[in-house]
């Protein structure tokens, strides 16, 4: 039975590989919606309160990362 070569990499190939590879290392995002909803469902105020100010503060986490990010990209010429 004939074997088969496989073909060279392409460069797109590549990116999507490693592309895959940056989904992975990124980690989970914190499922903020969820318990939003609930917590306006349950009516209590002082959860709603603590979850927003715990919201607020990964909100601002993320926008500070999402900065870096964007300057990187700009950087490397995207």
């Amino acid at each position: 039975m004939p074997t088969r070569k496989k073909a060279p990499q392409t460069r797109k190939a590549s990116a999507k590989k490693n592309l895959s590879a940056a989904r992975v290392a990124s980690g989970p995002v914190p499922p903020y919606g969820d318990p939003i909803h609930k917590a306006i469902a349950r009516g209590d105020l002082r959860e709603m309160k603590a979850l927003a100010t715990s919201t607020r503060k990964w909100l601002s986490q993320v926008n500070s990362a999402l900065a870096k990010l964007e300057a990187s990209i700009k950087k490397a010429g995207g």
